[in-house]
């Protein structure tokens, strides 16, 4: 029994897959601020024998939630004498040049806590000034009359040489064992003083709150007997140890929501889409990534509450590159002050959650809406719903101020939604320079399933695949992944004046370093399988683009496909090339994944009933444009491979549901999935 859990803003949800390949899901409400305790809830509830588990993998927001709520450690910073003010000055990035609104994001670190050493290393890893552990000493005296809970180290140029950072971290420990203490040189080697600033201080804010999580979390695992080995999502799409996920938590920015994403891309390869686009709606939240040629896209220039009038901040660790927004079933519609309607990106989350919840929840919320325009089902909860209360609250707080009936009211709850998802659609697909239309949208979480046709044929979308388990799809994303690292290294050069053996041996001491780790954690060197890639630029250019060569030995002779390879792709990301000019190498960044035994995924068995008796009732259901419709309303467990259904209709599962507007038709796949084909 292989098992994942993912905690969500709302539910906590688990796979499992038995040896044969059959798999099971479970929800249970999230329970914050003990997160642990929803876990071991809803596997309770999945009644799984535990002492089957070989191995678990798990989804974690808990990071992304201290640093939205400001809720991490107290933190300090030691840097480079001169550079106290670096983490506060930034970059003079404007999201709009002429937005008088601009707000400089608030440092997580303030002036006070914000000391200075002498020490210093130049741009070429030559040592100017030996650090001066005095200077370490009273620094580490004064966090602790401060009542300092974690330190960051960043000095400058350590990227190239960490010999002064790891003298600090050390000596630091030395005079103060049990503080929390992160050294640039464990979470980042790639150059940008501010972004490496910014990155270990922002793991340094997390890592007591982290350490803890994961702490309590493996001692109720072992306690109701598992013993198996067990990983934690990262934000590359990975997973990694318990214990080496507490180092760097920072990691786990995008723990959750990344496994979705890597598992749009396995289902696209197991049904022959290389480009997909993975879209999940959750209780809090929309998540929305851009799959092409089957490859996940990985980016390090991450940035965490961007907005429209705020820079955000950086997090220079490899992330899935992921667009969410604050719009999900739980996300509550309200009027501002200029009297439009508005949803997100406040949310009713767990507790209380939506009004059908029964749990006090006072503010209508897109749940809600769908339950009114009969897209949702309160028979389909597993509580019971008050209609009256939900119908009483939507007429109170959106349909009398705005003098229009209940229906009209939830519908306008949808569109508005709907209106801000497809915006993120569009900054992953039209805004990147792709064609959605090129691309099939695999649609997941509770809500992805009820939105994606609407949002599908504003883009001209031609398929929709709803998969098997769709509202637990990110836990199974995680079932699907194997571990992985990524080290990048800055290694600035001119590819004219490479010296190839120099070059070969950071390759080989990078591969070399990763076995090492590996061979730590159980995985032989027979299972660990590298990719590698460069950052370039043409040179005077500021930014890079990032090129997948090939692995072994690079000389002379395959130096010229490296760089053709380089020209094709910044003309992929920016429309034109530039072949008579010369080209250079910022970052070697390797990926290595440790590759761990999945189940395979079994066909469906077709099941004994007619498309008919697959009919649980027909209710009118709302549609925009077209108003209430006498809808068939299917049982989704009793569909079998092969069926077709037209629509309008409703595809009901114990834990979702998939809308099919008039003019689509659904086919039932050989493995179960929905496939929506928009073209008929």
């Amino acid at each position: 029994m292989r098992i994942a859990t993912d905690i969500g803003g709302t539910f906590t949800d688990i796979v499992h897959i038995d040896g044969n390949g059959q798999i099971g899901i479970e929800k249970a409400h999230t329970t914050p601020p003990n997160f642990e305790k929803g876990v071991i809830d809803v596997i309770k509830k999945s009644k799984i024998p535990t002492e089957d588990v070989v191995s678990l993998s798990h989804g974690t927001t808990v990071v992304i939630n201290a640093l939205t709520e400001r809720k991490g450690a107290k933190t300090a910073l030691i840097t480079t004498k001169g550079f106290r003010d670096m983490l506060e000055i930034g970059r003079g990035n404007r999201p709009d040049l002429f937005n008088v609104r601009f707000e400089k994001p608030k440092v997580f670190v303030p002036r006070y806590l914000r000391l200075e050493v002498e020490e210093r290393i130049n741009y070429k890893g030559e040592i100017i000034k030996p650090l001066n552990r005095e200077d370490v000493r009273k620094c580490v005296e004064y966090f602790k009359k401060e009542k300092v809970e974690a330190i960051a180290v960043v000095y400058l140029h350590s990227y190239i040489n960490d010999i002064h950072e790891r003298e600090t971290v050390e000596y630091i420990k030395e005079l103060w064992p049990e503080i929390y203490v992160t050294g640039s040189y464990n979470i980042t080697k790639e150059w940008r003083e501010y972004e490496r600033s910014s990155t270990t201080v922002l793991n340094s804010y997390v890592k007591p709150i982290a350490a803890k999580y994961i702490d309590k979390l493996y001692g109720e695992l072992e306690e109701i007997n598992i013993k198996s080995p067990k990983y934690i999502m990262q934000s590359n799409g990975g997973t990694t140890t318990f214990d080496k996920a507490k180092e760097s938590p920072i990691n786990m920015v995008e723990s959750g929501p990344v496994a979705g994403i890597f598992g749009s891309a396995m289902l696209g390869k197991l049904l022959g889409e290389d480009q997909v686009i993975g879209f999940d709606i959750g209780g809090t939240t929309a998540k929305c990534s851009l799959v092409d040629g089957g490859e996940v896209k990985v980016t390090t220039d991450h940035k965490i509450e961007k907005t429209h009038i705020t820079a955000g901040y950086p997090i220079k660790v490899p992330v899935v590159d992921i667009v969410e927004i604050g719009n999900g079933g739980g996300s509550i519609a309200w009027i501002d002050g200029t009297n439009s309607l508005r949803v997100g990106p406040r949310s009713a989350g767990a507790l209380p959650g939506p009004v059908a919840y029964g749990l006090g929840g006072t503010e209508p919320t897109t749940t809600d809406a769908n339950l009114l325009v009969g897209r949702l089902s309160a028979k389909n909860f597993d509580m019971e719903v008050d209609m009256e209360k939900v119908r009483n609250i939507v007429k109170e707080k959106i349909a009398d101020p705005f003098d229009m009936s209940v229906e009209e009211a939830a519908l306008g709850i949808i569109r508005i939604a709907n209106s801000n998802m497809l915006n993120a659609l569009k900054l992953i697909s039209v805004r990147k320079g792709y064609d959605p239309r090129d691309f099939a949208l695999v649609a997941f979480g509770g809500g992805g399933p009820m939105h994606a046709a609407p949002l599908a044929k504003e883009l001209g979308i031609k398929k929709i695949i709803i998969p098997v388990a769709a509202s637990v799809f990110s836990a199974w994303g995680m079932l699907m992944t194997d571990l992985r690292q990524d080290d990048i290294q800055t290694f600035n050069i001119r590819l004219d004046r490479i010296d190839y053996d120099t070059f070969n041996d950071e390759w080989k001491a990078l591969e070399e370093k990763a076995v090492e780790e590996y061979k730590e954690k159980g995985v032989s060197e027979d299972n660990v399988v590298f990719v590698r890639y460069l950052d370039m630029r043409y040179w005077g250019q500021e930014h890079t683009v990032k090129v997948q060569i090939p692995n072994g030995e690079i000389n002379k002779d395959n130096i010229n496909e490296i760089i053709e390879r380089f020209h094709m792709e910044h003309e992929k990301n920016y429309s034109f090339r530039i072949d008579d000019s010369l080209t250079e190498i910022v970052n070697l960044h390797l990926t290595a994944f440790g590759k761990v035994e999945k189940v395979e995924i079994k066909e469906l068995e077709d099941r004994p009933y007619s498309i008919d008796e697959a009919i649980k009732e027909v209710r009118p259901v709302t549609f925009e444009s077209i108003g209430k419709i006498e809808t068939n309303i299917y049982d989704r467990e009793k569909l079998s491979p092969g069926m077709k259904i037209d629509g309008p209709a409703i595809i009901e599962e114990v834990t979702t549901s998939t809308v099919v507007y008039p003019q689509m038709e659904v086919t039932i796949d050989k493995y179960g999935n929905l496939i929506i084909n928009m073209e008929v």
